[in-house]
């Protein structure tokens, strides 16, 4: 089989090469098993034509690999926050210098058909359609993240020297900081509307028309508008029929015609369609949704926190968590903060727990080795490398891991805690939240219940490979 020379101080590109030539395939076609490679924020994403066990544990002793997991025909190999883009893209750029190669008589075209019919097969409906909302937002988590952090780093320096708010200086950063807030409709707009197959800028047109201050202005029957009424789920539930009105028209308007009145028509109809009924429809669902959560954490308490954490991690193993997303944004632009992020971010400091206590009791060095290396980033938030890598596979880990943060969520429900920002998790939410002590407390409270709870319950320690 050929191969690629690449710089082997190249760190990344080494990871990259290691990766490939453990799913490449065999035979004397370079890394025909590959489809495609992308990622989220942790994850390398792998669509393979075939994979099988041996190939899934070799992927996990690679050096630089935190965990993997299966969806499918899809391999995720989990490499860490930053690190999952670079990998990403040297996987890439190798894979662009044998985009030529076929798989025995199929070309590369006729493997993305077979992922596709595969990929339908293992799906469901409802995993589906919150993949494809969470996908709306996953472009504007760096923004969410940014902005988010400046507005807490800014409101801990007002709060320590109160002086600070007059300064010219801080009231620019605060502007920063809300800056993807501002505009978040226009960005949910435009990525809807990509997602749902429409034009982007359409999406973003209908976007700024029902956020414009302008329809104040304006009132039917004695009733004025209200600009931005229903937040982010009124503007997905516009750029949804947008574009599937945009898509239709173009199949019955003339081709001449269509550069035209495809447009315009999409943007009559669909502004019309947005201002008088799907704008007071999400505006109905985002109300709904804002007091349900609100009243549930305020009434509930500490029960809610702790059935809402407690139950989190076996959510994200099942791809349901993608549905709180738009949830979690919908609860910022109605009151500035989420307050369900700080409860479901006390999982994974159940995790923390949970793995300090594998570390502690087991004998395995391999295993105590991944641990040292993903306690790290499961403290700062990130952690699938501590489900897939520790806790999950010995299953009773898993458990400690969920009682861990159900006492965490219960500390933070009691005191509302809320956060600026999504995206983030762990030690770095803390200065996004509005009660920092507090949350710090949730954190230390998993974290040792998660500790105590695997200790008691134990674990099979596995044999040395």
């Amino acid at each position: 089989m050929e191969t690629i020379t690449i710089n082997k101080t190249d760190k990344t590109e080494e990871l990259a090469k290691n990766i490939l030539n453990t799913v490449g395939g065999s035979g004397n076609v370079l890394y025909s098993n590959v489809i495609q490679a992308t990622n989220c924020m942790t994850r390398l994403r792998l669509r393979l034509i075939e994979k099988n066990d041996y190939m899934i544990e070799a992927l996990k002793k690679i050096d630089g690999v935190l965990g993997v997991n299966e969806d499918g025909d899809e391999v995720q190999v989990i490499l860490g926050v930053g690190r999952a883009t670079t990998v990403t893209n040297a996987v890439n750029k190798i894979l662009e210098a044998t985009n030529t190669v076929k798989v025995g008589e199929i070309k590369i075209g006729d493997g993305k058909a077979l992922h596709e019919k595969i990929r339908k097969q293992n799906a469901t409906p409802v995993k589906l359609f919150f993949k494809k909302i969470s996908s709306i937002f996953t472009p504007l988590i760096p923004g969410f993240i940014a902005c988010g952090l400046i507005t807490g780093l800014v409101s801990c320096a007002v709060k320590i020297s109160p002086a600070l708010a007059d300064d010219a200086v801080i009231k620019l950063l605060m502007v920063a900081g809300n800056a993807v807030f501002w505009g978040m409709n226009l960005f949910i707009g435009l990525n809807a509307s990509k997602i749902f197959g429409g034009t982007p800028i359409l999406g973003g047109v209908l976007a700024a028309l029902m956020t414009h201050p302008g329809l104040s202005n304006i009132s039917i029957f004695d009733t004025p508008f209200v600009p931005g009424r229903g937040g982010v789920i009124s503007v997905i539930i516009v750029a949804a029929f947008a574009s599937w009105l945009e898509k239709n028209l173009h199949k019955i308007i003339p081709e001449m015609f269509d550069l035209f009145l495809t447009p315009l028509v999409t943007v009559l109809i669909a502004g019309a369609a947005a201002i008088f009924l799907l704008q007071p429809l999400g505006g109905l669902l985002s109300d709904s949704i804002g007091a349900a959560a609100t009243t549930a954490i305020k009434s509930g308490g500490a029960f809610v926190g702790f059935i809402l954490a407690g139950v989190w991690l076996p959510l994200v193993m099942l791809g349901i968590h993608q549905a709180m997303t738009p949830i979690h944004v919908d609860l910022i632009a109605q009151f500035g903060v989420t307050i369900l992020l700080p409860i479901l971010a006390m999982a994974g400091a159940g995790q923390v727990g949970a793995s300090i206590a594998v570390y502690f009791k087991t004998k395995n060095k391999f295993l105590k080795k991944t641990i040292a290396s993903a306690l790290p980033v499961g403290m700062m938030g990130v952690g699938e490398p501590l489900i897939y890598g520790v806790t999950f596979p010995l299953f009773k880990p898993f458990i400690g891991a969920c009682i861990g943060g159900a006492f965490g969520g219960a500390v933070v429900a009691s005191f509302t805690v809320g956060a600026a920002t999504l995206g983030i998790s762990g030690l770095p939410l803390a200065a996004t939240t509005n009660n920092i002590p507090v949350y710090l407390g949730g954190l230390f409270t998993a974290y040792l219940v998660g500790f105590i709870a695997t200790w008691l319950i134990g674990f099979d320690d596995p044999a040395e490979a």
